[in-house]
């Protein structure tokens, strides 16, 4: 893997809130591909995935739900409590997941391939690196992320952090550290400059202060654009603007989102007339975010900005599609079956992986629309 031609493999790591995922996903805006090896882990052991027979027989039919799936509550409770069962797990669930990431690496387009994981230091994954990356926070920051974003007590969080190998080993061992203190113009300077000496020449998404420019597109017609840190204003106001206040947004708002998401920006006659908020994780397409002019045609509208989050969800892999569609947009079920989307639940996704995506992301009152972009599975029995 390490010897992938034209690849530059990036190994990423930290401890628990330090923003790991956050510095992934700012690279993935940047133009690499990223793979989440922690989600990859769970995806192992799924119904019908090669690590599933394994664990069953190594641990007992016990750890199965009424669906035949593993129950990871269960599993977790049974392997954190137990070192070694832990490594009798990592021996099952190691091997797969780089096997995973080999796969969906040699399959990237992009020339810069990004590997988060916990335990990268400890594991086999550290040896197909050419630069090791870790994130580093102080401890003040990291409680306070996880009370806000998790919900835990201070003690909890403490627990949490402390239970940990120490951060100071990993940023030791590093090539590049980022620092990453809550600023989010700071992380994206600091991942700019890092980046550029991987790309030369690739510009500095942090800095770059253009505004968005009038398309070249016929009159009428509708184009679409990825949106960039610099476009953090116009957006927080179009979101604003049509939730009619329900989403207040301001551009650090945006600026904090572009760590979880990407945007996808619809343009009519130079204007910014609607938009998409979506991102793939694990492998899943999630657009949460569907924002259109009154104006706008919503059938064209819809073809336009959908289609360019599909050519951009395949670039990055995605195996199927979910659109959480909120108010008049839920309604248009004829428009989502000519898009090639249906009504679902996320029970009925059939795939696990596809099921917990639903899950986790689906916002209160909106209608799930379900479309499979390919039909080979990285995991399935290898």
């Amino acid at each position: 893997m390490s010897n992938l031609p034209g690849k530059f493999m990036i190994g990423l790591t930290g401890n628990i809130a330090t923003g790991k995922s956050v510095v992934r996903r700012m690279l993935e805006h940047l133009g690499a591909y990223t793979i989440d090896a922690d989600a990859l882990t769970h995806r192992t052991y799924a119904k019908g995935a090669p690590g599933y027979q394994q664990v069953i027989d190594k641990f007992g039919k016990w750890l199965l739900n009424k669906d035949g799936e593993i129950d990871r509550k269960k599993l977790g409770n049974l392997v954190f409590s137990d070192v070694e069962a832990l490594k009798q797990l990592e021996a099952i669930v190691h091997p797969l997941v780089r096997q995973a990431a080999e796969i969906l690496a040699k399959r990237a387009t992009q020339p810069v391939v990004v590997i988060e994981a916990i335990k990268l230091l400890e594991g086999d994954l550290r040896k197909v690196c050419d630069s090791i990356w870790v994130t580093n926070a102080p401890e003040d920051v990291q409680v306070e992320r996880l009370i806000r974003k998790r919900g835990m007590t201070r003690d909890q969080a403490l627990e949490r952090i402390h239970v940990q190998s120490a951060q100071s080993a990993k940023v030791a061992v590093a090539n590049i550290v980022i620092t990453n203190t809550g600023s989010y113009d700071d992380l994206w300077k600091q991942i700019s400059e890092a980046w550029k000496e991987i790309v030369p020449g690739a510009s500095d998404a942090a800095t770059d202060t253009a505004v968005i420019k009038k398309s070249a597109t016929p009159a009428g017609a509708f184009s679409v654009k990825r949106g960039k840190p610099k476009h953090s204003s116009p957006i927080a106001e179009l979101i604003t603007r049509l939730s009619k206040g329900a989403r207040k947004m301001t551009a650090g708002d945006v600026m904090e989102d572009f760590g979880e998401k990407a945007y996808m920006l619809l343009e009519q006659d130079g204007q910014l007339v609607g938009l998409a908020g979506w991102q793939v994780e694990n492998l899943v397409t999630r657009t949460t975010d569907i924002f259109l002019e009154e104006h706008a045609d919503v059938q064209k509208a819809l073809e336009t900005l959908i289609k360019e989050v599909e050519n951009a969800s395949t670039e990055l892999q995605s195996e199927a599609s979910l659109i959480f569609a909120m108010s008049e947009l839920s309604m248009q079920e004829d428009l989502w079956k000519q898009l090639g989307y249906e009504r679902r639940t996320p029970e009925t996704l059939g795939v696990q992986a596809w099921q917990d995506a639903a899950i986790e992301s689906i916002p209160s009152g909106s209608a799930l629309f379900f479309k499979q972009l390919r039909q080979d599975r990285v995991l399935r029995p290898i």
